[in-house]
C-alpha cells in the first residue's frame, strides 16, 4: 500500500488458468459464499484485471462501444469501498468502512468477500439516442460481467450478477453524479464447503 488511500495491486497474472472451453462449461451463478474466506491480494488483482484491466496500449480486457470505456468498477471489501483504477492497477479508497451489505437485500449480500458495482458514466457516451445510450451501457456491462464469470469459473470461485440493487441509495452513498448509473453488482468469493 502506497498510502492510506491507494492500494496498489500486485501485477496480474496473464497466463495460466483453465482452458476457455472448460471455463465456459464450468460457468454458473452461485450464492452460497464462504463468509470466512477472503480473496488474497493476487486473486483480487487477477479478478479486477480480467474484469476490466488494460491488456494493450489503449484497450481493455472487455470491449466498449467506440472504446469509450465508460464503465467504472466500485469494489466493496471488508476494509472499505474502492474505485478500481486500471491505469495504475490499484484500488483508490473512497469510503473506509464495510458497506458490502448495502449493495442488496439477498441473504448472501454482505457475506461474499467482494461486491463489484458496475457503474456507467453515461456522459462519456456521445452521439447516441437515449435508447442507444441504454443499449451501449448494458452491452458493455455484460461484457465485463461475463469476464468476471469466466475468471471465477477458471479459478474455482463463486459469483453471481445481481440487478436487485438499491441503486438510488447506493448511488447517494457513493456520491455518484446523476449521469453515473449503477447497472449491476456482482458478488464474488469462495464457495462454502
Amino acid at each position: 500500500m502506497e498510502n492510506n488511500s491507494v492500494l496498489v495491486l500486485p501485477p496480474a497474472r496473464r497466463t495460466g488458468g483453465m482452458p476457455l472451453m472448460e471455463a465456459l462449461a464450468a460457468r454458473h451463478s452461485g450464492r452460497d459464499f464462504d463468509a470466512g474466506r477472503e480473496l488474497d491480494m493476487q486473486t483480487l488483482s487477477d479478478l479486477l484485471w480480467a474484469a476490466w484491466g488494460i491488456n494493450r496500449r489503449s484497450g481493455r480486457t472487455a470491449p466498449s462501444s467506440h472504446n469509450r470505456q465508460e464503465i467504472e468498477l466500485y469494489v466493496f471489501l471488508k476494509s472499505g469501498v474502492y474505485k478500481y483504477d486500471a491505469a495504475q492497477h490499484a484500488l483508490l479508497l473512497l469510503i473506509p468502512e464495510d458497506l458490502r451489505a448495502s449493495t442488496g437485500s439477498q441473504p448472501f449480500v454482505g457475506v461474499a468477500p467482494v461486491e463489484i458495482a458496475l457503474v456507467s458514466d453515461t456522459s462519456k457516451i456521445t452521439g447516441k439516442s437515449p435508447q442507444g445510450i441504454i443499449e451501449a451501457t448494458y452491452a458493455n456491462t455484460g461484457f465485463i460481467c461475463q469476464n468476471i464469470y469466466l475468471f471465477c469459473a477458471s479459478e474455482g470461485l463463486c459469483t453471481v450478477a445481481r440487478a436487485l440493487v438499491p441503486k438510488e441509495e447506493l448511488a447517494a452513498r457513493l456520491s455518484l453524479a446523476p449521469e453515473q448509473i449503477i447497472t449491476l453488482v456482482q458478488s464474488v468469493g469462495y464457495l462454502k464447503q
